[in-house]
Parts: C-alpha cells; sequence; structure tokens
C-alpha cells in the first residue's frame, strides 16, 4: 500500500484512512505493507499492529517547488517499493494522484495489478481547473484511474464525480465508504472536562467546534457568518475553531470585521487527546464545507457523541440523515447553518436521539471491519481477473529468483506462479 501519508505524519484524511483500513485487512488475514514517507519522530520501519511500515527519508536535494517533491518522494517511494516487492507482492494499492508515479512503476515492473483510491479530484477541489498546476494534477489523477484494475471512491458523489470528470466506465469503480474507530476519540476517565472547558468557554456559555483545514472550501467563512446570526438569538454562545491552514490569517481578520473576534477561540493544530475532549466539550460540531468527497469529520463528531451539523454537498449529505443523525443545512448558506445550530442548541432531546442514531450509525454502516471485508473482495476480485489474464504468466524472471534467494517470505500468490514457471 502506498501513501504520502500515515501517522505521525498527519496532512490530512488519507494518514488516518490507511491506518485504519490497513489495521483492519490484517485482521481479515491480509499481509499489508505499507511504504509511506519519512518522519523525524518514527521509526523507518516498523510493525504497526500487523502492518509493517516502511518511512522511506528523503535525502534528495532540496526540491525547488512541490512538483519536484512529489517525484523525488515518488522515487524515492518506489526504491523501497521494488525491495519489498520483489520479496512478494499480488498487488499495488495506491492512495491518490501524489502516489500514481510509484504505483504504476511497480506495476508494470512486477506485472502485477495496481487498485487505487481516489480520495478527491483536484477539479472538485477547485470548482474547475483555472491553471497549469490544477491541470497536470487532474491528469495525473486521471492516469491514475486509468492504470487501475479497479478505482475505489468513498461515496455515491465521488462515484459519479469520477465518471463525469474522468469518463471512468462504471464497472472499474467500487464505492466503500469511509470509516471511523470509535476508540480513537474516547477520553479516559477521571478527566476532568469542567477544568478543561473552562479554558475554551464560561461555564454559561454554549460551545460549538469547528475542526479542520483552513482552506476555502472548508467553509469557515460561511461558520463566521452564520455565527453572527446566531450570536443574534443567543448571546452566551462560543466558537471554537480548531485547525492550521492558507486561510488562517484572513479568517481571524473577517472574524474581527465582523466584529466577533472575542467569541471566536482560534485554536490552531491541536492534538488528538485535546480534539477528543473539545468533541466530549461541545454542544455541536460543525461541518461547513462547500466541498467534501466524503466528510470524515461529521464521522468523528457522531462517534464522539457530539451533535453534527453539515453542509449538504458531497459525501456529507449520504453520511448524515437530516434530524436522525444530525442536521443537514444549504451549502454555503449562513441563514441555513445558523439555524440548524440554534436548533440543536434549543432541543436538548433532539441532540440526545442524534446521539443515539449517530452511534448506531457509526457502528454499523462505518465500521473498519465492514470495510475492509468489502475492500479484500475488491482485491480477491482483482486479483481473480488478474490470474485470467495473460499477465500472470508473464512475470518477469528476475523475480522468481529473487523470491529464491528469501523462500520464507513467499506470498502464496508469488509461490504458485515460481512453482509453476521453475522448470
Amino acid at each position: 500500500m502506498l501513501s504520502w501519508e500515515y501517522p505521525p505524519r498527519v496532512v490530512g484524511g488519507i494518514a488516518r484512512h490507511v491506518e485504519d483500513l490497513s489495521k483492519a485487512l490484517v485482521k481479515q488475514g491480509v499481509d499489508v505493507d505499507v511504504i509511506t514517507c519519512g518522519h523525524s519522530n518514527a521509526c523507518e520501519e516498523e510493525d504497526d499492529e500487523g502492518v509493517r511500515v516502511f518511512r522511506v527519508p528523503f535525502h534528495n536535494p532540496s526540491p525547488p517547488d512541490f512538483l519536484t517533491w512529489v517525484m523525488q518522494m515518488n522515487l524515492n517511494l518506489m526504491e523501497r517499493g521494488i525491495e519489498r516487492a520483489a520479496m512478494g507482492a499480488d498487488l499495488v494499492h495506491a492512495h491518490d494522484w501524489i502516489v500514481a508515479y510509484a504505483g504504476k512503476a511497480l506495476k508494470h515492473a512486477f506485472n502485477i495489478p495496481l487498485v487505487g483510491t481516489i480520495h478527491a479530484t483536484e477539479y472538485g477541489r477547485n470548482w474547475g481547473l483555472h491553471n497549469d498546476l490544477q491541470r497536470y494534477i487532474s491528469n495525473v489523477e486521471w492516469w491514475l484511474g486509468f492504470e487501475s484494475w479497479r478505482v475505489i471512491c468513498c461515496s455515491e458523489h465521488m462515484r459519479r464525480e469520477l465518471s463525469w470528470i474522468f469518463q471512468l466506465p462504471g464497472d472499474k469503480l467500487r464505492q466503500i465508504p469511509n470509516g471511523v474507530d470509535p476508540t480513537r476519540f474516547q477520553v479516559p476517565e477521571g478527566e476532568d472536562l469542567v477544568a478543561f472547558r473552562s479554558r475554551w468557554a464560561a461555564p454559561d456559555e454554549q460551545m460549538i467546534f469547528f475542526i479542520g483545514r483552513l482552506v476555502h472550501e472548508k467553509g469557515v467563512h460561511v461558520l463566521l457568518d452564520a455565527f453572527c446570526k446566531v450570536l443574534a438569538y443567543r448571546d452566551k454562545v462560543k466558537l471554537v475553531v480548531a485547525g492550521k491552514g492558507p486561510a488562517d490569517a484572513y479568517l481571524k481578520e473577517y472574524a474581527g470585521n465582523l466584529g466577533i473576534y472575542n467569541r471566536v477561540y482560534f485554536a490552531g493544530f491541536v492534538d488528538d487527546p485535546t480534539r477528543n475532549k473539545l468533541y466530549k466539550c461541545a454542544d455541536v460540531a460543525c461541518v461547513p464545507s462547500l466541498y467534501e468527497p466524503f466528510g470524515i469529520t461529521a464521522l468523528e463528531a457522531m462517534a464522539s457523541g457530539t451533535p453534527v451539523v453539515v453542509s449538504d454537498v458531497g459525501g456529507l449529505g449520504e453520511v448524515v440523515r437530516h434530524g436522525v443523525t444530525g442536521m443537514k443545512c444549504y451549502p454555503g448558506n449562513p441563514s441555513s447553518l445558523a439555524d440548524n445550530i440554534l436548533t440543536l442548541l434549543a432541543d436538548k432531546r433532539l441532540c440526545d436521539e442524534i446521539r443515539a442514531n449517530a452511534t448506531h450509525d457509526v457502528l454499523t454502516k462505518f465500521n473498519w471491519d465492514i470495510i475492509a471485508e468489502s475492500t479484500s473482495r475488491v482485491y480477491d476480485e482483482v486479483l481473480k481477473a488478474y490470474r485470467a489474464s495473460p499477465w500472470a504468466v508473464t512475470r518477469p524472471r528476475w523475480i522468481f529468483q529473487a523470491q529464491e534467494a528469501v523462500p520464507h517470505e513467499y506470498s502464496r500468490e508469488y509461490s504458485r506462479y515460481f512453482a509453476h514457471n521453475s522448470g
């Protein structure tokens, strides 16, 4: 499995997705190697609950721009990927365009199938393609889809988007939702939440919580507009905004211009224990995104037992059932967002019902064991098609010679073809 981020390197949602999926696949009996970028606070090689993680150090010359960095990273991933694949690999699973080069190279070097997961598209993030960099990234996303035997996406919205933007055929796409591990969002017993909450809001204030990257598509500016209306109806409310991003300075200035800066706590980056306590202390969590292929933060709020208001956009509209597991507002509409927040702040009974229903959905629909089982079925489907293809009998001879040197690390698939070709 290839991913440019894996804990403790966490940039977006891919890191947690790959970590939880890999561990759940190991429980299903799948042998998983994860090859990812190095990190100063983690070992280059480790066993993470059965997942073999290989963090590739970055010793290249300092790249002049982002795309050069991506190419250098892919070359580093390929070096370790070739070493691991030569010891036995049935397929390669690449997560998003940023590792597409390494995924394609391993696919063709070893004549093994490639599975791609596309978590979002450049076209969707930017509401079109407006410059050469965006067009290039979109082309690489198409390339990953073309090279993959199957493409996994996280929602019906993403399935439609991939089909429309890249013209991917329906029989190549497989829709498998993201998941959440509720145990990651528990607060240790004995934690003094009253004292913790007092750092963020006064005892008589209700708390609204947002966490995510501070970029335009996350809609924090819409939330600030909505918060003005919330304060007009309920003056004892505090908004906590956790996260970092290029829009940080703009949002602080915008809150000042709206006259609500003293009612908004810009927390910056928060670690997982702090995040969990903020969820527990919040009366309402908000996900006001303008574009969201899935919306993992909505699941996190649901897993934490915090009533959530989300924009009815992309995958968010599929995760949350309005009035049942959360509330949905019109995307980009501050008044609609404020009305739903006010509804939850004023109705404790509705909040209790939403908590119970959301917990049920988290355990039955967005469970990683169920998701891993679906992913494993995609792997089986791909391998079945692969075994019936000419690729299965045209593997490079040097692969089998490498396997012969380390027979204890054969995979079942490689062993079968080595035995077939050993004469």
